[in-house]
């Protein structure tokens, strides 16, 4: 099995995240962060998260009333990602900053595919789209501060980090989160016929509705936001706003308005791929950030 301490500081580190954290691909070139797929099932076909366009899903979605499913990365996908970052890079340690397992089977995946590869670790960062985003990111930039850091400071503070990152989300369609399995049918019908909006939070790797709002998405998204950047002290210098295929670019101005207004520093926007879209729907919107120690 893979250690979770390594501590050579000559050894180049690889970071290696799954497809659900939706990592920009301008961020993956510059970071060099490598990307497991996960999957999604619509309308009986199943495909790579990433080979589709979100928006032609959605519109699939939209035109043939299906809702897609999705399924975690493989020990085989990891075995392929092992073996050939492993050939380009025979040097390397790859750090795997797992998607939140508590949701899918990817890290007990990567494990598996791990046995006997003493260059892999993986660490259950606990958290999913524009939270592991962050988290990842973080880890990148200090890697590349620290040239000499190993594989176990990395990992300590990939550690640190999912402790503080929070990440919450309005859904745009419930349907997408029924079909998913994160919501009771009943829940649905009285969410739908009083036009309520939950807020979903990460919490403890776990995906919990912990608050409800009645009215329009804006006015739903500007309750959430109050709230998020209310509740505790959050670290001013990034925030990451993750956002589904739909959402209006009014809402979109008004929170990075808001957020900058807060004293943010660094504002970014996510798109999802199509696995967080399975179960946000079309037009969600959330936002992640760290929270001070």
């Amino acid at each position: 099995m893979a250690t979770t301490d390594q501590t050579s500081p000559a050894a180049p580190i690889v970071l290696l995240v799954e497809s659900g954290a939706d990592v920009p691909a301008a961020v993956r070139q510059d970071l060099g962060i490598e990307v497991v797929p996960m999957h999604v099932t619509l309308a009986g076909e199943t495909f790579d998260d990433g080979s589709v366009p979100c928006a032609r899903m959605l519109a699939t979605c939209a035109e043939t009333g299906a809702v897609p499913t999705t399924s975690g990365c493989t020990p085989h996908d990891f075995t392929v990602a092992f073996d050939r970052i492993h050939a380009e890079r025979p040097d390397a340690q790859i750090l795997h900053l797992a998607y939140s397992a508590a949701t899918t089977c990817s890290y007990e995946s990567a494990l598996t595919a791990a046995e006997g590869r003493d260059y892999v670790t993986s660490v259950d960062v606990k958290s999913v789209t524009c939270a592991q985003y962050l988290l990842v990111s973080e880890v990148a930039r200090f890697l590349a501060a620290n040239p000499g850091a190993t594989v176990g400071e990395a990992a300590d503070l990939a550690r640190d980090l999912s402790g503080r990152i929070r990440l919450g989300f309005i859904p745009g369609d419930l349907a997408f989160l029924r079909a998913g399995g994160r919501l009771s049918n009943a829940a649905y019908v009285g969410a739908h016929l009083l036009r309520i909006k939950p807020t979903i939070e990460m919490i403890d790797g776990r995906l919990v509705a912990t608050k409800k709002h009645r009215g329009s998405m804006a006015r739903a998204c500007r309750a959430f936001l109050d709230d998020f950047l209310s509740k505790e002290d959050l670290d001013r210098s990034r925030l990451a706003f993750v956002y589904s295929h739909g959402l209006s670019d009014g809402i979109r101005a008004d929170a990075e308005a808001r957020v900058r207004e807060a004293g943010f520093r660094e504002v970014e926007w996510v798109e999802t791929g199509c696995v967080i879209a399975s179960h946000s729907g079309p037009g969600s919107f959330g936002a992640a950030a760290i929270a001070e120690h």
